[in-house]
């Protein structure tokens, strides 16, 4: 029974424990067994009992997944909150352990937990329904069948030689000790709050981007575990650090250390309209959520990353670009500019133009594995790799409509145990066989050739425009050298057509190759569509028709329309307590210590009488402002800095004052700002000739060294393209 008040206050009591209610003319009276309660009948608004079950709850499903495990169960009548407990199968229930209540979602006809972080085991839940004074219903209470969490498969170059787990989680699969862990919804993208330690002390940060931005500065140690709960949009976040991209997660340093887990909760999980920009970070996790409508990239490593981990994600379309390769978006998961030890796995592509493009044509030989990817009708860069060593097994490659693996510019490539079904052209090297076999202009703009090695591949359902040429059918127009064992070397007089590279071997030299079981190529199909993607496949069904979509590039305008109109049918938090559980939850933050093993470059280093620096900025800029560094700091913090200072790398002059301090531009280096009006920016540097990046696209300096750009409205960032110094910048009003 509730007694309100017209002031808004509410009683509470158990019916059970309440001996009479007398109305009086004028007082309401509850009589229990402990005393009375008299209420004014002025102050009341209304009287109400609510309904509270006596049923116990019924179980839909329990399994077990990947680290994590999950029940279904029928929502009560009168129950809107629910306990859910976990422990090993074979403990005793005093060690019944109680989720995060934002683990427990309604979605309408049902409710639904979700447990992460387990070791490999066998587990059972309890679940209790929960009273509006918060008390327990005992009668409601049920406990599951056990269920059986798995290990993730943690092979592949991300982990190779890398001490402790990538990201919040152990090796084990269990959470760091000392991990923070944030919930994430659309209702709390902008309002989620999390404890940084940033410079000396720590601050109280509020919204995912501005979360994510404070472990830049590269004083906090402690991990950071982002759970995403059901859709969020661009227009539910906080901001976006990368114009292009949307999220943006950088180390303040290349391959700085960068404990961070980016988790999907359920099967629901997903970002959508915007897309992630890695940089500099060592030990990020990315795991079981899917990107929809991505802005440029859907996932982008970018100048300095390593030992990432990019795992059970489904990747649909983007927005459409302005080129005409650009039309499902651009690239789904590209990795450049010094991007190494990598692995990408369990990965579905649906429909994916660019799957993903590794190497820029300056990287070293960086180590990537690509291993049980489902590649679903997608058309090509599967990868196209320059430079990089790169290690492609066990993928499905279903039905694809231009190319499969594409190597260029002195790159190799051990293309293992994968099963191609209807894949137009599995492998190629530029400018050699199945790649100039059409019109011999070639697939890859012209770049010199790299060398791919094949082995205990299958290929099925080949159509007549199938396409693959082994150096032992033709030892110069050839696709791959088709090995007759897996640890067969290809000779040194095997050389690709236009660069004369040759194999590196990598994958026969165990200080080179981590250990690994490769499946049988054909149990890649039924192996891969299992397990890749999102927890259980995800919430979101679509069949291709082979028969039309094989061999069709196009955008598959349906397709699109249901991306574009998708949400999760997630309807509320309904775990007891979740309101105090949307912040820092998880492992205790006190005494962080340093988790991953991946290096960290220490500020300041570089030589010269620099000194780095940051400044929190973020103001928005509206009207005409400039900025100098004099004394080795920003003169205006409208604007957002990351990088190195010095005095001595001489002078420039404005508008009659003369400028001696300066800030490198160096690949650590990062300016941001929003404007509120298009707005003239200009940038007074001491180099002619050179390259700056403003939003990720280069301009070029003027003869004085000045470029001048005019900006929409908004947010943007200023980055390296060559080495020089910034001593001036100049916004100015638009008239």
């Amino acid at each position: 029974m509730h007694v309100t008040k017209k002031d808004g206050s509410t009683t509470s009591y158990k019916t059970t424990e309440v001996n009479s209610v007398n109305f009086n003319s004028s007082t309401v009276t509850v009589n229990q067994a402990n005393g009375a309660t008299n209420y004014d009948d002025s102050e009341l608004f209304r009287i109400y009992f609510q309904k509270v079950s006596s049923e116990q709850i019924q179980i839909i499903e329990v399994g077990g997944w990947f680290e994590a495990g999950y029940v279904e169960f029928e929502l009560l009548d009168g129950v809107n909150q629910y306990n859910v407990y976990y422990k090993k199968a074979n403990e005793t229930a005093d060690n019944y352990q109680k989720l995060d209540g934002m683990l427990v979602r309604s979605y309408g006809s049902y409710g639904r937990a979700d447990m992460v972080g387990l070791a490999a085991g066998e587990y059972n839940f309890k679940i209790v329904g929960v009273d509006a004074e918060g008390e327990e219903i005992a009668t409601t209470a049920i406990e599951t069948t056990n269920f059986t969490a798995i290990a993730h498969d943690r092979s592949g170059f991300a982990h190779f030689g890398y001490e402790g787990g990538i990201g919040a989680y152990n090796n084990d699969g269990t959470l760091k000790s000392n991990a923070k862990v944030i919930y994430v919804t659309a209702e709390t993208a902008k309002t989620v709050t999390c404890e940084v330690k940033v410079d000396k002390n720590n601050e109280t940060r509020t919204g995912l981007q501005d979360i994510i931005q404070a472990y830049q500065k590269g004083t906090e140690t402690a991990p950071l575990c982002v759970r995403i709960i059901g859709t969020i949009k661009a227009e539910d976040m906080d901001r976006f650090d990368s114009s292009a991209e949307g999220l943006q997660v950088k180390g303040r340093n290349e391959y700085s250390n960068m404990p961070i887990t980016i988790e999907g909760i359920g099967e629901d999980a997903t970002i959508h309209g915007w897309g992630i920009l890695i940089r500099n970070c060592t030990g990020v996790e990315l795991r079981n959520f899917a990107i929809m409508d991505f802005m440029d990239d859907g996932l982008s490593f970018e100048n300095g990353n390593s030992n990432c981990w990019v795992h059970n994600i489904d990747f649909f379309y983007g927005q459409t670009g302005g080129d005409s390769d650009q039309a499902k978006g651009d690239g789904s998961l590209d990795l450049k500019y010094g991007t190494r030890y990598m692995t990408l796995s369990y990965l579905h592509f649906w429909d994916s133009g660019k799957m993903s493009l590794c190497g820029m044509g300056g990287d070293n030989e960086e180590w990537i594995s690509y291993h049980h990817n489902w590649f679903d009708h997608t058309d090509s860069r599967h990868p196209r790799v320059r430079c990089m060593t790169v290690h492609v097994y066990n993928n499905y490659f279903d039905g694809v409509s231009k190319y499969g693996v594409g190597a260029t510019t002195g790159s190799d490539i051990f293309v293992e145990n994968n099963y191609f079904r209807n894949t137009n052209k599995p492998m190629m090297i530029s400018l050699q066989g199945s790649d100039i076999s059409g019109d011999g202009e070639g697939t890859f703009s012209g770049e010199t050739g790299g060398m791919i090695k094949s082995y205990g591949n299958v290929f099925a359902e080949c159509s007549s425009n199938f396409s693959y040429v082994t150096y032992q059918q033709n030892n110069v127009e050839f696709d791959a050298y088709e090995a007759s064992t897996r640890d067969e070397q290809v000779p040194s007089s095997v050389t690709c057509k236009v660069g004369g590279d040759t194999y590196n071997n990598f994958d026969t030299d165990a200080s080179k190759i981590y250990e690994y079981t490769a499946d049988d190529a054909n149990n890649v199909p039924s192996i891969v569509m299992a397990n890749a993607g999102r927890m259980n496949g995800g919430d979101f069904t679509w069949t291709f028709n082979n028969a039309t979509d094989d061999a069709d590039y196009s955008v598959n305008t349906t397709l699109k329309n249901a991306i574009a109109n998708y949400t999760s049918s997630l309807v509320s938090i309904i775990g007891y307590g979740a309101e105090s559980n949307t912040g820092n939850q998880g492992g205790s933050t006190t005494d962080p210590g340093e988790e991953g093993g991946g290096s960290t470059t220490e500020p300041g280093e570089g030589g010269d009488s620099g000194e780095t620096g940051g400044n929190e900025g973020g103001i928005e800029i509206s009207g005409s402002v400039t900025c100098h560094f004099t004394g080795k700091t920003p003169s205006n913090n409208a604007f957002t800095i990351d990088g190195n200072y010095s005095d001595n790398k001489g002078s420039v002059t404005v508008n009659g004052v003369t400028y001696t301090d300066c800030l490198k531009i160096e690949s650590s280096t990062s300016i941001t700002f929003t404007i509120t009006e298009p707005m003239t920016l200009t940038l007074v540097l001491d180099a002619s000739g050179k390259g700056i990046k403003i939003d990720g696209e280069e301009y070029t300096t003027d003869s004085e060294g000045i470029v001048t750009v005019e900006l929409s409205a908004g947010s943007h960032e200023i980055t390296k393209g060559d080495s020089m110094n910034l001593y001036f910048i100049s916004l100015q009003s638009i008239e």
